[in-house]
């Protein structure tokens, strides 16, 4: 018996709010710009949003193109599978599972300490809270979800404009200044810690890619995610422009390494105090919403993954037949993976922002940059191999060659300064437990391919390729919004 995710209940602005959600725009400007001013002390932050927002979407070309060819919820497992080798796609798997675990995990943290700071309480109980609303919400239809993103999303970016206005509409030098789209202040020694803090504020926009067997339409997993990051980059680049403008380019360091700035509710509050208290609530909702994006994404690699015979078989099995509205098995196995992990943290005393919330979201990014890279190199060998569409010049050729020449780029200056935002010492060996963590995922899927090669090769031969025909499920015909 085949079974298929509920076709046709998810649509192109669906879609795209997945995306968007995911890379939490609220989280982005609260939390991600003040710390690579604090950090990285770099006055072209504005420059370097829309510069990596650039190499993001040029990645996204080989990755969307590829993923609606291929159909298959466990995006980069089934693109690399089918692309540069079945081996390949178990080891993307395993590290997607890693990476994502990672960042959804991570925000735990935040929110946790977010609420302690402003209500009280041990951050811990926080993150239980949420991990409960989370675990409910992820058991449920899909087109739940998408209503609780779509709100939280639209007062986000309302907020994040009237941010934007307010700090324009009163320059600290009297008028506003464009130093933070200066190309010469791009030639700092902070600027590999602010790329990879930009590249961190923009992971989850691929995660339409994993809702392709559920979408109306599959060319609209392109235009979501390619014009989340085009949005995105727009949105925060302006965001970190106007903080820049509002207490001065050169200041702005200071100001947002000092806990009595206030940034960005400094600024904010100059509107009144009642959008420093909707930014305050929004930002909370910003990190639920994230959390539950990325929920869904994890449920949906481990149940496609199951389906194939690489997870435990009971992991996809469906509660009402061949069709799920939701992936149980997975929703179920992430909440748990986060509750272990959150539990580990609390143990241990560890921080829940500079330890847990850093290490974990660093990591996540690190591992999605990489898959995306990839994606690109399997884009450039499939067209031939996945067939169904003529291969064009832009998408399987052009965009992937230099979407891998700038994805190297920008991951070498991530690896290279991953000792400083995760605040080590000189010298540590600590920023290297990272990278090792992303290779030793890779070499065990590999390994485990090898190991259903010789012992299961019927589960070895559907890698990649378990997805149902399209009229072998019947279609759900309630559409959401």
């Amino acid at each position: 018996m085949q079974v298929a995710l509920a076709r046709r209940t998810l649509t192109p602005t669906g879609l795209w709010v997945f995306g968007a959600a995911a890379s939490a725009p609220m989280v982005v400007l609260a939390g991600g710009i003040v710390a690579t001013y604090a950090t990285t002390r770099v006055t072209a932050l504005p420059l370097t949003f829309l510069l990596v927002a650039g190499v993001v979407a040029v990645l996204a070309v080989g990755y969307t193109a590829m993923a609606r060819q291929v159909g298959h919820p466990a995006a980069y497992y089934g693109i690399l599978a089918n692309g540069l080798g079945r081996g390949w796609g178990v080891a993307a798997g395993l590290v997607a599972l890693v990476a994502y675990n990672a960042i959804q995990t991570s925000l735990y943290g935040l929110f946790g300490a977010t609420m302690a700071a402003h209500l009280g309480g041990s951050w811990w109980v926080w993150a239980g809270i949420a991990l409960a609303v989370v675990g409910v919400l992820g058991v449920r239809a899909i087109v739940l979800s998408t209503r609780v993103l779509i709100a939280v999303l639209a007062v986000s970016l309302l907020i994040m404009t009237a941010f934007a206005l307010a700090g324009v509409a009163q320059p600290a030098g009297g008028a506003p200044s464009w130093e933070g789209f200066d190309a010469s202040g791009l030639a700092v020694s902070g600027i590999g810690g602010a790329v990879a803090f930009c590249v961190a504020a923009f992971m989850g926009v691929d995660a339409p890619g994993s809702f392709v067997e559920e979408a109306v339409d599959r060319r609209s997993v392109s235009r979501a995610t390619i014009g989340g990051v085009v949005v995105l980059g727009g949105v925060y680049a302006v965001a970190a422009w106007a903080m820049g403008v509002a207490v001065g380019p050169n200041a702005v360091a200071e100001v947002a390494a000092d806990p009595a700035g206030g940034l960005p509710f400094s600024v904010l509050g100059r509107l009144g105090g009642g959008w420093v208290f909707l930014g305050k609530l929004m930002l909370i909702g910003a990190v639920i919403t994230s959390m539950l994006a990325f929920h869904a994404v994890i449920a949906r690699y481990v149940f496609a993954m199951a389906r194939e015979g690489i997870l435990p078989a009971g992991l996809a099995r469906a509660s009402g037949g061949t069709r799920v509205s939701a992936p149980r098995g997975g929703s179920l196995t992430q909440t748990g993976i986060a509750t272990a992990v959150v539990a580990g943290f609390a143990l241990g005393g560890a921080d829940p922002v500079t330890a847990m919330f850093t290490w974990l979201s660093t990591l996540g990014a690190m591992g999605l940059l990489c898959l995306l890279v990839a994606a690109s190199v399997a884009a450039l060998r499939a067209p031939a191999a996945v067939g169904g569409e003529r291969p064009g010049v832009w998408e399987w050729r052009l965009a992937p060659v230099l979407g891998v020449f700038g994805g190297v780029v920008v991951l070498a200056l991530m690896v290279g300064n991953v000792g400083s935002l995760l605040g080590a010492a000189k010298g540590s060996l600590y920023p290297f437990v990272l990278p090792g963590i992303l290779a030793s995922s890779a070499v065990i899927g590999g390994v485990w391919a090898a190991l259903l090669r010789q012992s299961r090769p019927e589960v070895y031969a559907g890698i990649g390729r378990g997805t149902p025909k399209t009229h072998a499920v019947p279609d759900l015909m309630n559409i959401s919004i």
